[in-house]
């Protein structure tokens, strides 16, 4: 991005007068900026580069491309809509070949979506578009960044047109998929709503996966978040609510030279994991496939499965503990640690019989679904999403900060360092966040998730 600015001189003697008196307040005016290459048509299509302007709307019926060395970038209050229907035919998708840059606020979110009359939950698993395509030209040192912040990301998973390196015609493709090795996916504040299969798969780069909500994940199977070879950061702060397998699952699968090695901490993890039948998946997290990396201060509640590290990851290099499990069924406590896992319960995890541990949440009830009725024995037998109540998928109105009494709270383990991989700087900065001190994706001291 090339912005015309001249504010050299007063920005340097701002600082200045800051480093001199630590109670001055210094007043600024706003510099202008100028957009690079602003997109003034409100229909996209073929290649396109520059800035999407603050506040408009776009749409694109076919597929549009960003070419290496080119960047898009949105403003805040942006909303790029996909004119799909869920055929192979008509679910255009975002190539990012170069790099794409969403920059919403928390006052002004962008949206890369649907139509409003599609915006419904009977669409969630229907794929109108075909997501964010996010691969090398040629090798792993192609490509770009993909940097989204406040933006709903929604209603994709359409099937892909024809075969190619990632999907065969006709798979259902990913909300995101990323593949830039030496690159920055930088996801922070946003919403991932409605994906056909994983919302997200990673194959190698630098992420930075923080304060995220996602809601309606998977129709039959799919993470939310998923994660190959060659990837290397951190997952914190995150909501995952009804996913169908699993919350986050990290594996070294693929071809890549550098070692999977993820932070997963203080996310929350809600419903997860009841949609896939395939045996012993589904749940909270999972680490397998040679994949390393830290695991704490998570909240478990009533996943089908909350931890599974089975015997194929890196156990040498894989901590974990201060996580806390809840569950309201005998089924969900059996697997709080997967049956065909490597963990054991840590002396810092919070567990204990059946409804036991309530989080205390401001405004969700842990109990409003009794999964003793689906039945099972070791474990809770697979269900449809439309046998799930709606409140058990999405966030809704729901306030998942923690009460000061709950058992969550001033139970985080600090004494770890986010990994930090990215390299983006100024606004494109990832924004990380160190181990809480209490348990989950919202802090008591009003940091962490802000949705």
């Amino acid at each position: 991005m090339k912005f015309n600015i001249h504010i050299l001189t007063a920005c340097c003697t701002g600082l200045l007068f800051a480093s001199c008196h630590k109670d001055a307040t210094i007043s600024i005016s706003q510099p202008v900026i100028t957009p690079s290459k602003p997109i003034t048509t409100d229909t996209l299509s073929g290649s396109i580069q520059g800035t999407m302007l603050a506040g408009r709307t776009y749409y694109f019926e076919k597929d549009i491309t960003i070419n290496q060395g080119d960047t898009v970038t949105m403003e805040s209050g942006v909303k790029l809509i996909a004119l799909g229907d869920g055929s192979q035919q008509k679910s255009p998708q975002i190539t990012v070949n170069g790099s794409f840059i969403s920059l919403g606020t928390k006052s002004a979110p962008n949206y890369i979506t649907v139509a409003e009359p599609q915006r419904s939950t009977d669409n969630a698993f229907k794929g109108i578009w075909g997501g964010i395509q996010c691969t090398p030209v040629k090798d792993d040192a192609a490509g770009g960044d993909l940097i989204l912040k406040w933006t709903h990301i929604e209603y994709a998973g359409g099937p892909s047109a024809v075969k190619n390196g990632v999907y065969g015609a006709g798979d259902p493709r990913y909300l995101i998929y990323f593949a830039n090795m030496d690159k920055n996916f930088i996801l922070e504040d946003c919403w991932i709503t409605g994906s056909k299969d994983d919302a997200i798969r990673v194959d190698g780069g630098k992420i930075s996966i923080l304060r995220n909500t996602f809601e309606l994940c998977g129709e039959k199977g799919g993470e939310a978040f998923n994660i190959k070879s060659g990837t290397v950061g951190d997952v914190a702060y995150n909501v995952v609510t009804g996913a169908a397998t699993n919350g986050f699952k990290v594996a070294n699968t693929g071809s890549k030279t550098i070692q999977t090695n993820v932070n997963v901490y203080n996310n929350t993890m809600i419903n997860c994991g009841f949609r896939q039948t395939k045996e012993n998946r589904g749940g909270g997290v999972n680490y397998e496939a040679l994949a390393k990396g830290k695991v704490f201060n998570n909240l478990f509640i009533n996943c089908r499965i909350s931890l599974r590290i089975v015997s194929t990851a890196d156990l040498e290099n894989i901590t974990y503990g201060h996580n806390l499990y809840y569950g309201n069924a005998p089924t969900l406590l059996n697997q709080f640690n997967a049956t065909d896992g490597q963990t054991a319960f840590q002396a810092t995890d919070i567990h204990g019989g059946i409804k036991q541990n309530n989080p205390l949440f401001y405004g969700y009830d842990v109990d409003q679904f009794d999964y003793t009725t689906l039945g099972g024995t070791v474990k809770a037998p697979a269900v449809t999403w439309k046998q799930q109540p709606l409140p058990l998928l999405i966030q809704g109105t729901s306030n998942f900060r923690i009460k000061s009494a709950s058992p969550a709270t001033g139970k985080g383990f600090t004494n770890f360092a986010p990994l930090n991989t990215t390299t983006a700087t100024g606004d494109l900065a990832a924004s990380v966040m160190k181990p809480g001190a209490d348990l989950g994706a919202y802090q008591t001291d009003g940091s962490g998730n802000q949705h």
